[in-house]
């Protein structure tokens, strides 16, 4: 039976029964009986189906699978009560990110604004004992202003070099793992080295805000709030392991839904909670309002690589994008004209019947893009399956078209306007050229042989 989310002629998951699935779990989980029982044993038990998951099982060894059962609400609540008792040597400091495309779920979920959602959400996981709560906005910032750089660079390098276009977005998990195991080279080479904002934020929270508070990384539990399951894999990658500290960027990543599991199992709602101010990387200083990105269902890579093109390349100022829908709403284009020519040609293509459009129109030579927006997801990030689904897996549209009014309405904040990442730029960074930046928000997509050893797992 073919898969529909890959090239692969037969997908194992769609033969698996029951018992094989029973099998794996218990084999995975067989030492939870031995574990201590704490106040959160209780909220521990969503059964989530790793087919949840875009990047299917496919794609997974068994070590990874092994590494992805822990990332569940276990792992934070492990770290909750260690940090309760009294060796101190094991006590953790607490962070948790949140990926402004959650923001919205929990404001429509509860009936609040985003701004209140956001403090309320701090608030509530300040309660169980978190001591820090972030935004991720900022990462996003550091990874749109290095796609943009890249681009312009790989434009200019386009003649010299057979891989430099089209370049692919880099921000979608479940994209690259696709990209990466079953794609392998043909798209490899052109994905844009950017890291995606989870792991810029992992750097951020292990590299500089550790350094600032004086904090070994290895000190610091940093859990990512997300509103898809993907990226419970993506903090996985051996290339987000600094082994001097044996730790790992992103240590546990929760989704939305998750977390109101939580608060469904403690019996808490939103609306009762004490408002809180979200933190912010820097001493004294809380996060405002809420702002986003260019881009109404994601964080707009497209629109703001766009306009700095246009910009850099051919001295044109854009005020506004628009799209032209293609075969589907998932997949639109954007154009730049100049004297008569098309030269510059951008795509969004969101949902796995769109990137495999995309790449056979790649295989085909028939490729007309100069970079495309591509997220596993159809509909963007705020359809992420770890959010506005309903009881039985299917998005909740009415929901989903809640949360896509909430997120058009926040207002838009440029990277470029960002002080705090200008000033990081030279202090932490040491320059926007500088090898730290290299080091520190780049990485390298490269084909990864299959030697998967196929497992459904519930977390």
């Amino acid at each position: 039976m073919k898969c529909e989310n890959c090239t692969k002629k037969e997908c194992s998951k769609k033969q698996k029964n029951d018992d094989t699935q029973s099998t794996s779990v218990d084999a995975l989980s067989s030492n939870d009986d031995f574990e201590e029982k704490n106040e959160f044993h209780t909220l521990a038990n969503a059964k989530i189906l790793l087919s949840d998951c875009l990047a299917c099982d496919n794609c997974m060894t068994s070590e990874e699978g092994a590494r992805v059962f822990q990332q569940n609400q276990k792992e934070l609540f492990r770290v909750l009560n260690l940090n309760k008792k009294c060796d101190t040597s094991k006590h953790k400091v607490l962070a948790v990110s949140i990926c402004p495309q959650s923001l919205p779920y929990f404001a429509a979920k509860f009936n609040l604004s985003v701004n209140d959602a956001a403090k309320r959400l701090c608030g509530f996981l300040k309660s169980l004992g978190v001591h820090y709560v972030f935004d991720t906005t900022i990462a996003a910032d550091f990874s749109i202003l290095e796609s943009q750089r890249e681009f312009v660079q790989r434009y200019q390098r386009r003649n010299q070099e057979e891989h430099a276009l089209p370049m692919f977005a880099s921000a979608c998990p479940g994209w690259i793992r696709y990209a990466e195991r079953v794609l392998t080279n043909l798209v490899t080479p052109h994905i844009c080295t950017a890291k995606s904002p989870q792991q810029i934020m992992g750097s951020l929270v292990k590299g500089y805000f550790a350094r600032q508070q004086n904090l070994s990384p290895d000190k610091i539990f940093h859990v990512i709030v997300a509103p898809c399951y993907d990226k419970k894999l993506e903090a996985l990658r051996e290339d987000f392991y600094t082994a001097l500290y044996n730790s790992q960027e992103v240590d546990c990543v929760l989704t939305s839904g998750e977390i109101v599991h939580i608060m469904e199992q403690k019996n808490v709602s939103m609306k009762d909670v004490t408002e809180v101010a979200v933190d912010s990387l820097f001493d004294g200083i809380k996060e405002g309002d809420v702002v986003r990105h260019d881009g109404k269902r994601s964080d707009g890579y497209l629109e703001h690589i766009f306009k700095h093109a246009a910009k850099e390349l051919f001295g044109m100022d854009v005020k506004e994008i628009t799209y032209k829908a293609l075969k589907n709403k998932d997949f639109q284009e954007v154009t730049l004209e100049k004297d008569g020519e098309t030269v510059l040609r951008f795509a969004a293509a969101y949902g796995f019947r769109n990137i495999q459009n995309m790449v056979l129109k790649l295989k085909k030579g028939k490729f007309l893009y100069h970079f495309v927006e591509v997220l596993a997801c159809p509909g963007g990030c705020l359809n992420g399956k770890g959010q506005a689904q309903t009881e039985d897996g299917k998005p909740d549209k009415a929901l989903l078209n809640q949360m896509e009014e909430m997120y058009a309405a926040i207002p838009v904040r440029l990277p470029e306007t960002n002080v705090h990442v200008e000033k990081m730029y030279q202090d932490w960074l040491e320059g926007m050229d500088s090898k730290k930046v290299q080091e520190t928000l780049h990485t390298k997509y490269s084909a990864v042989n299959q030697t998967a050893s196929n497992l459904d797992i519930k977390w």
